[in-house]
C-alpha cells in the first residue's frame, strides 16, 4: 500500500503535443505586450519609491539592475521549459511532467496563492491612486462608515479594488483574444506613461541628492510622534549613494524582483499562440 501511494505521488503526466482544445489566436505582438503588461504594472511604480525610501536610497537603480538580471536568467529557464512543454499551466505543468504529481500539487497551489496576492496588491494600488486623485474622499467615507479595527487587515473594505477585480475577470471571460486586445491597449498606454516618467525625472533630477550627509538627512527627513509625545526623525540611512549599505541594496533587489514577476506568462501561454510561434 505504501509503495502504491509513493508511486502515485511520483507519477508524471503524459501530454499530447499534437492536439490542444484551446484556440491558437495569439500573435507575436500579443505575446510581447502580454509579457510587458504583466511585468510593468502598478507595483512597478510603487516599488521604486518604496525601495528608495526604506531599503536602498539612490542605489535603487542597482537594486533594479540586480533584479532585472535575475529575472533574465529565470525567464530563460521558463523559455526552455515552455519550448519543451508547450502547454498552459506554467510551473505546475512543467513540474507535473518532469518531477511528479505531489510536487506539482504543491507548486500549483503556490501559484494560485501568488496570483491571488499579486491581483490583490495591484487592485489595491489602483484603488489608492484613484483615491488620491479624489483627495482621499473614498478612504475617508469608507473609513467613517465601515471601519475595520484589525491589525492585519486594511482600515476599511476596499470596494473599488474588488470592483476592478470583478470587471477584469469579466473581460477575461470573453476569451483570450478579446482579453489580449484589452491588454494590448493598456500596455501601450502604460509604455507611454513610463516614457513620460523617465523624461520628467531625467530633466528634474538633482544629482546632489545622491551624496547627502547624515546632517542633511536629519534636517530634511520627516519626523514622527511617538506614544510619549516626543518627535523623532524617521531613519533613512547614513547618507550617500547607498545609505543602507550593501545589505539595503540586496534587500531592495529582492523587493524589486516582485516588479518583474509575470515574465513566465509568455511561456505558459504557448498553447494559445499561433502554430509557428509555438514551435
Amino acid at each position: 500500500m505504501v509503495e502504491i501511494s509513493l508511486a502515485t505521488l511520483g507519477r508524471r503526466k503524459i501530454i499530447d503535443f499534437d492536439h490542444t482544445p484551446l484556440p491558437r489566436v495569439l500573435t507575436l505582438f500579443d505575446l510581447t505586450t502580454l509579457g510587458i503588461g504583466t511585468t510593468i504594472g502598478v507595483g512597478f511604480y510603487i516599488l521604486a519609491g518604496d525601495v528608495a525610501q526604506s531599503k536602498a536610497g539612490p542605489a535603487v537603480i542597482i537594486s533594479f539592475l540586480i533584479a532585472a538580471i535575475t529575472s533574465v536568467f529565470a525567464g530563460l529557464c521558463y523559455a526552455e521549459f515552455g519550448g519543451r512543454v508547450p502547454k498552459a499551466g506554467s510551473a505546475y505543468i512543467y513540474t507535473y511532467v518532469c518531477i511528479g504529481e505531489f510536487i506539482a500539487f504543491i507548486i500549483g497551489w503556490n501559484l494560485i496563492l501568488e496570483y491571488v496576492i499579486a491581483t490583490a496588491s495591484v487592485a489595491s494600488g489602483y484603488s489608492h491612486y484613484i483615491d488620491a486623485m479624489a483627495n482621499d474622499a473614498i478612504s475617508e467615507a469608507l473609513g467613517d462608515a465601515m471601519p475595520i479595527d484589525v491589525s492585519f487587515l486594511g482600515p476599511y473594505p476596499d470596494f473599488l479594488a474588488a470592483a476592478l477585480v470583478i470587471i477584469l475577470s469579466i473581460v477575461l471571460a470573453f476569451g483570450v483574444k478579446e482579453s489580449s486586445m484589452f491588454n494590448n491597449i493598456m500596455t501601450v498606454v502604460n509604455m507611454f506613461v513610463v516614457l513620460f516618467v523617465i523624461i520628467c525625472t531625467a530633466t528634474l533630477a538633482k544629482p546632489e541628492n545622491w551624496s547627502l550627509s547624515v546632517t542633511d538627512l536629519n534636517e530634511t527627513c520627516p519626523k514622527e510622534q511617538n506614544d510619549n509625545g516626543d518627535w523623532t526623525v524617521i531613519y533613512f540611512g547614513s547618507g550617500g549613494f547607498a545609505p543602507f549599505g550593501f545589505q539595503g541594496i540586496m534587500a531592495g533587489a529582492a523587493a524589486c524582483f516582485y516588479g518583474f514577476v509575470g515574465f513566465d506568462v509568455i511561456a505558459s501561454t504557448g498553447t494559445w499562440a499561433l502554430s509557428f510561434l509555438a514551435q
